[in-house]
């Protein structure tokens, strides 16, 4: 259940209507301040997994052309035991579960080496239809103890951290390069965020997608099917579902692109014209130029060096790191110190 979302002074001047589920009045406030901003028009790529969106991404995790999934999935079938052991997990936590498909195989391992208490398993994320499917997909495993909580990461940790069963060992999941869709200082500051809600000996496995050539990380977000791009358009969809939109999505078109620079792929939806868009749940138009985006999601990829660097500035030890060298894919297990670090 999702919990109630005050909606913020500005919002209600705004005229929100009161009718709006909490979820979707958080999505008001977050296009709200994308939509009407100077300059770059921005909506958060979290936003992009309603039920449509997340079944469309489960679509594109077995497009050829996406290889991410598949090396992540890989690795960790591989690896699995060798993970499970050294992080010593007496129950597990997953931001942004999505299906949970990738997630048996640490499931299993863990309730293999064991002792007989079941595992807990507390599948985290924003959309309800992805942690029904998640907990279809793992109730066959025996001993596992599945409770999912549907709410923000950091929410989602409080929640199952308040569940740990005296002294056990809790670990972390964020697998799929999630962790890329944040800028290295929002990483930065995530990373230590979470750190303060655990204990020492608590463990964090992140997967995270390696640099890799142009050619090769624009096929995987803008496939020749056109998958990603009605992903990628069903953030406005979701906008006309849930807050009234009349978005026209054959108005906007999908792109995406590499910034060498920033080493990020940018997805961006163009408006193919000049046109006024109106939002019923705040009583607003907003005026799109012809060429003008909306910027939805950036994807980091990484050296596979940085992600320990990274973790060591948020005050966490690195245990171990495995890697798929064919994609170009990592998996880093974390560690929050005996010790703890300041920051």
């Amino acid at each position: 259940m999702s919990a109630t979302i005050a909606v913020a002074p500005g919002l209600a001047a705004a005229g929100l209507s009161k009718s709006v589920p909490s979820l979707s009045q958080e999505l008001v406030g977050e296009v709200l301040r994308g939509l009407t901003r100077r300059g770059q028009k921005t909506l958060p790529a979290s936003w992009l997994y309603d039920a449509i969106g997340s079944a469309l991404f489960e679509v594109i995790t077995l497009l050829p052309e996406y290889g991410l999934t598949r090396a992540d999935a890989g690795l960790l079938e591989r690896k699995a035991d060798e993970i499970v052991a050294a992080g010593s997990p007496g129950a597990i936590v997953e931001l942004g579960s999505g299906s949970g498909t990738k997630t048996r195989f640490l499931l299993e391992a863990a309730v293999r080496q064991q002792s007989p208490t079941s595992l807990g398993y507390f599948p985290i994320d924003i959309s309800s239809a992805a942690l029904e499917s998640c907990a279809k997909v793992l109730a066959a495993i025996e001993d596992v103890a599945i409770q999912p909580i549907e709410a923000s990461y950091l929410e989602g940790i409080r929640a199952a951290v308040s569940r740990r069963r005296g002294r056990e060992r809790l670990m972390l999941l964020f697998l799929g390069s999630t962790i890329g869709n944040l800028s290295p200082a929002e990483a930065a500051g995530f990373l230590r965020a979470i750190r303060r809600l655990l204990q020492p000996g608590d463990t964090m496995l992140i997967g995270a997608d390696l640099v890799k050539p142009e050619a090769r990380l624009l096929r995987a977000y803008d496939d020749p099917t056109g998958v990603t791009a009605a992903f990628n358009l069903n953030l406005l969809g979701r906008i006309n579902r849930e807050l009234g939109g009349d978005f026209c999505l054959a108005r906007f078109r999908h792109e995406a692109s590499w910034n060498p620079k920033r080493s990020r792929v940018e997805m961006h939806l163009r408006s193919l014209e000049a046109q006024r868009v109106r939002i019923a749940a705040f009583d607003l138009e907003i005026a799109f130029r012809a060429e003008e985006t909306i910027w939805t999601e950036s994807s980091y990829k990484f050296e596979a060096g940085e992600i320990p660097a990274l973790a060591a500035r948020a005050g966490w030890h690195t245990v171990s790191q495995w890697i798929d060298y064919d994609w170009g894919f990592a998996e880093t297990l974390l560690a929050v110190p005996r010790i703890a670090k300041h920051g």
